[in-house]
């Protein structure tokens, strides 16, 4: 398994809210909820994202937008001026009391558009476990992917069966979103060249990708800087140098940062026991795991996990 599956594998939307939003102008939508990521597919006409820290970016038909949360962010309509007065509504599904629901979502209209009108597809987000927020740190606040009108029209197609509301509506919204979630970070990723994380672009390179492979498949093997050189059949001193010249760290540090944020995800997510956990991550005893994160998170395992259910 490579890391950007990894990665993904254990992120699943629960509980998510899509909407197909139909907008005459001048609107503007103010997004509240709060949720880790929100995504929002032009299905036609456009805007311009208003963002908390100020910037501004406009986005159009067929592009697909993920905003990092928590905070406050703006979705104006691009055919008026900003200083003009324009219906406002809101989306916040996931604050406490918040009545959302797919039919009548902070007041937007569901239906046919009339001509010149917004369409868009809107998807909160729900975080879902400690590998989430290991995805957000990887990802930029903001976000654009123009997708082709084939995949704006299956999308389309999809929603508005979810909008539904039959048997199994919520399970086809979650795993909806899910897809378009992973194509839309698949492609980000494929073209965000020097944006990428260093464990993303190393997984073109000819000598790292293979070792990179062998150990995230399987991460419980007490791995040696000479087993992953083995794996990219290249000698322990050239490994190590491309190593650390490409991801920025030699190869034990970056291995040990994997299995310390394996161990988080595994304390925070699971109740399996720590002796389970140490050698899920290639420790051979619940002892030594217990030393090595404590010596890199500060606190023990036992004292992360309670920490974490509090």
């Amino acid at each position: 398994m490579d890391p950007l599956s990894e990665l993904l594998s254990g992120i699943r939307a629960e509980g998510s809210v899509v909407c197909h939003a139909v907008l005459e102008a001048p609107w503007i939508i103010r997004f509240v909820d709060r949720a880790p990521l929100t995504m929002v597919s032009v299905l036609r006409g456009g805007g311009i994202l208003l963002l908390p820290d100020g910037a501004e970016q406009a986005v159009g038909v067929g592009d697909t937008v993920i905003v990092r949360g928590p905070d406050t962010f703006y979705l104006v309509d691009q055919s008026a001026p900003l200083d003009r007065p324009r219906v406002e509504y809101e989306i916040a599904c996931f604050v406490a009391d918040a009545e959302c629901t797919v039919q009548d979502l902070g007041g937007i209209r569901w239906g046919s558009e009339p001509e010149g009108a917004t369409a868009l597809i809107v998807g909160a987000y729900r975080a879902s476990g400690h590998r989430h927020e290991r995805l957000l740190r990887a990802l930029p606040p903001v976000l654009v992917i123009n997708e082709d009108t084939e995949v704006c029209g299956w999308l389309e197609t999809a929603a508005a069966d979810a909008a539904l509301r039959t048997a199994g509506s919520q399970a086809l919204m979650d795993r909806l979103l899910d897809w378009a979630l992973v194509c839309t970070l698949r492609t980000w990723f494929e073209q965000a060249g020097s944006e990428a994380p260093a464990w993303y672009r190393s997984l073109s390179d000819p000598i790292l990708a293979p070792a990179l492979e062998a150990f995230h498949a399987r991460p419980s093997r007490r791995w040696t800087v000479e087993a992953l050189a083995t794996e990219a059949g290249v000698s322990r001193a050239l490994f190590a140098k491309r190593f650390t010249k490409v991801m920025g760290c030699p190869p034990l540090t970056y291995l040990t940062e994997c299995r310390m944020a394996e161990a988080e995800a595994l304390l925070s997510d699971t109740d399996s026991p720590i002796a389970q956990i140490a050698k899920s991550v290639g420790y051979a005893d619940a002892f030594g795991f217990s030393a090595a994160f404590k010596r890199h998170r500060g606190v023990s395992p036992s004292a992360f996990r309670a920490r974490k259910a509090a």
